[in-house]
């Protein structure tokens, strides 16, 4: 699973991202959010760990653009702005979930792999692997955004059958 931190505190992100991998995350790192916004648009993200107060470009706005995402990824806010206020507007704004500092990474694990589970449990009528993008509603197929010639078109079927029942 790929998980994008988003942080501007470089100690906290190397910590993170450390412990992350050691439990089995393909992490990567962005330190504003102009280059989270770069990072999500080149890799399809399972999560983003977002802080709100960022360079450049803000959290909230990052979450705003992110949302309009064809796959967007679920996004968990970790940031220390902790007041009702802060919390409901994140969540009003598209996050899937909000954790203040100070935390125990064992929450933002235990959260982290909640939104893993949440993103895959919703049946969705594309599957994604790589550049390959199978369209089981439209029993069709693309590659890096060229449409397949389908030779493969009863397997397809079975499978997006398969899918169904």
């Amino acid at each position: 699973m790929r998980v994008l931190l988003v942080e501007d505190y470089e100690p906290l992100r190397r910590s993170m991202a450390q412990r992350l991998r050691e439990v089995g995350f393909a992490v990567d790192g962005a330190a504003d959010g102009d280059q989270a916004l770069r990072s999500a648009g080149a890799v399809d993200y399972d999560v983003l760990v977002l802080d709100l107060m960022l360079p450049r470009v803000d959290g909230l706005t990052v979450l705003r653009r992110l949302r309009r995402a064809q796959h967007p990824p679920r996004i968990l806010i970790l940031t220390a702005k902790d007041t009702v206020a802060d919390r409901v507007a994140g969540l009003e704004a598209g996050a899937d979930d909000y954790l203040v500092k100070p935390f125990a990474f064992e929450e933002l694990l235990a959260r982290v792999k909640a939104l893993v589970r949440r993103r895959y449990s919703v049946q969705s009528p594309t599957i994604l692997v790589g550049d390959l993008v199978v369209d089981t509603s439209a029993r069709g197929a693309a590659r890096a955004g060229n449409p397949l010639d389908l030779i493969l078109q009863p397997y397809l079927a079975r499978m997006c059958s398969a899918r169904v029942s």
